[in-house]
């Protein structure tokens, strides 16, 4: 009864996980650019207690099925699902939404490089763009004190209308970064993902470029996150943590009855 007890643990530990995931998803669900994630779960060790394929006879007859009991369940990882959310217009002029791939790529205060999609920019006392935390977006862009609009095409071309010029004043060219593998990013708050080796290095080129996505002037992206699938999911997790525990509490009861044996 032992291995059950042990079983049903890991099993409402699974849904543990999966649970705390889950509201974690739901938590972000008005968080710009947010991606929800998914747990993923791998069973455990077997204890052989027939080997398959071992040898029944000394007319090698070989066993064809063997008996194996499962040890349980565990939490093997957790991927991040980086389908684009909703875009939202906002018709704020440093509102910027990726419609595609990319991220942009921003100056962390140690000095690294970080990465987010949350395109809700704000100016610095300079006049850079820069993060709703004061980070500062790469490559540096400074807005004129005089100027007057601001333009930011979907190639990531800025442009600021200046009093008394007749034409817009071209400031700079915005990039974005892709990775090879995005579910590699490690996300680090503040809407912040930090390469790791698992991501590969970030490629960069300007919005637009074959494999990148384009830029939307006056647009927020949304959280990916399904309201209705996550509940679907936390109840599905509510009753599988329940039945694990339906498991401790029967072989506790077995247990029980087997010591009062006389």
């Amino acid at each position: 009864m032992m291995s059950a007890l042990h079983v049903g643990a890991s099993g409402m530990l699974a849904q543990q996980f999966l649970v705390e995931t889950t509201a974690n998803n739901i938590a972000n669900l008005n968080t710009t650019a947010f991606k929800k994630s998914r747990p993923v779960f791998q069973d455990l060790f077997y204890q052989n207690i027939r080997q398959v394929g071992s040898i029944s006879s000394d007319a090698d007859t070989i066993v064809p099925v063997g008996v194996q009991r499962g040890l349980g369940t565990r939490i093997s990882g957790v991927y991040r699902i980086h389908n684009q959310g909703n875009l939202v217009t906002t018709n704020n002029a440093l509102d910027l939404a990726i419609s595609g791939r990319g991220y942009f790529r921003v100056e962390h205060p140690n000095g690294t490089d970080v990465y987010t999609r949350s395109g809700s920019l704000q100016l610095s006392a300079e006049g850079a763009f820069v993060t709703v935390d004061g980070y500062s977006l790469i490559p540096e862009i400074t807005i004129p004190n005089d100027a007057i609009e601001i333009t930011i095409n979907r190639n990531g071309q800025v442009y600021a209308s200046i009093e008394g010029e007749i034409q817009p004043r071209f400031l700079g060219q915005m990039e974005l970064a892709t990775f090879p593998n995005e579910a590699g990013l490690e996300a680090i708050g503040d809407n912040l993902y930090r390469e790791t080796p698992a991501s590969g290095v970030p490629n960069i080129d300007v919005p637009g470029a074959q494999g990148y996505g384009t830029l939307l002037q006056g647009y927020l992206e949304s959280a990916n996150v399904e309201a209705i699938e996550e509940l679907t999911a936390m109840i599905s997790a509510q009753r599988a943590y329940e039945m694990n525990s339906k498991v401790i509490e029967t072989s506790d009861q077995i247990s029980a009855t087997t010591t009062n044996i006389r």
